[in-house]
């Protein structure tokens, strides 16, 4: 049985280490709540872009992009990667790494042999240095500060290449937040585009209203949110027949790259609001953890300073009886 001072010792140790992990819980809850705030301001640029092609596919039918044209062999592959620069997020990091490696071998098992990754986060990019896997640069700072012009880049790389058949696809890896107790590791085809009315819009199911992440909130929000689903805009035609200045493929080239550009954005303040609220989670986890951990080891001092007092007082009963 350890002594009194090993138990007082690991109690002060583990106090000291609950108080960091309160203390980056809370960091974590307020870097998730700015996240937030930065996807609610997305949402009116995404829902406006969204109803006006929306509404020019539907009444032009015959519209067209080259993004949509698929390559008739697919030998080159690109994949945007999103992860984070920190640790202490739980699976967060893994599950990414995880389903980029999964994807990577299911494309070499259909005689894909080249591949390149944009890896956004600091985690991602050691790996793929690791696997020693070609790299299109450095965007480390990207995982910290989201940036719609750093996106648009990427966006404009990606596309360029596309269309000089350096490229035949372009997947991206991300988590989709959900909600701050649930972050969907996704796989998401970028190029080429599904342009689709029925696709536009669908990864636009987040619930942006809390914080929370305990069992019984979540399961609150749950029954809270399930008479209140969110309807999809039917896509109407806003005239039976569009004038098109100048022409078709011009209009469909400036409002396709913006979708594209949408698209790595999205992307990118997902994974930041899903790594803060996975940290969160975690550091509340490990918090709880200590404090159940902490009640076991004061129960277990009260009870070894109880044997010792009783030890002591049995010695000083029997000396007193012997003499």
């Amino acid at each position: 049985m350890a002594s009194l001072k090993e138990i007082k010792t690991r109690i002060a140790s583990v106090n000291s280490t609950r108080k960091i992990t309160s203390a980056m819980k809370m960091v974590a809850s307020s870097k998730l709540h700015h996240a937030q705030v930065a996807i609610q301001n997305m949402l009116p640029y995404e829902s406006l872009l969204e109803h006006i092609l929306k509404s020019f596919l539907v009444s032009t039918p015959d519209a067209r992009s080259i993004f949509e044209e698929s390559h008739s062999e697919v030998r080159r592959v690109a994949l945007v990667v999103y992860s984070s620069n920190s640790s202490l997020c739980g699976g967060f990091n893994s599950n990414v790494l995880k389903l980029m490696e999964q994807v990577i071998h299911e494309y070499q098992k259909q005689g894909v042999s080249e591949f390149v990754v944009y890896p956004i986060g600091r985690k991602v990019a050691e790996k793929v240095a690791k696997l020693q896997i070609p790299s299109a640069g450095d965007f480390l700072e990207l995982a910290e500060k989201p940036s719609a012009r750093a996106c648009a880049e990427i966006s404009r790389a990606l596309t360029e290449a596309y269309m000089g058949g350096k490229i035949d696809k372009v997947e991206l890896i991300y988590h989709h937040f959900k909600s701050a107790g649930s972050q969907i590791l996704t796989r998401r085809q970028f190029l080429p585009i599904d342009l689709s009315t029925e696709s536009i819009g669908s990864m636009n199911d987040r619930d942006l209203t809390s914080n929370l992440v305990t069992a019984k909130a979540q399961e609150y929000l749950r029954k809270k949110g399930a008479s209140k689903k969110r309807e999809q805009e039917a896509a109407v035609p806003l005239n039976d027949n569009f004038l098109v200045e100048p022409d078709l493929a011009t209009v469909m080239q400036k409002l396709v790259p913006k979708l594209l550009n949408l698209m790595i954005y999205t992307a990118l303040l997902d994974s930041n609001a899903s790594e803060h609220a996975a940290r969160m989670v975690a550091m509340q986890t490990a918090t709880d953890n200590a404090d159940e951990l902490l009640r076991d080891l004061s129960l277990q001092y009260n009870k070894s300073r109880q044997a010792a007092i009783t030890s002591e007082l049995l010695d000083i009963v029997g000396g007193t009886v012997n003499n």
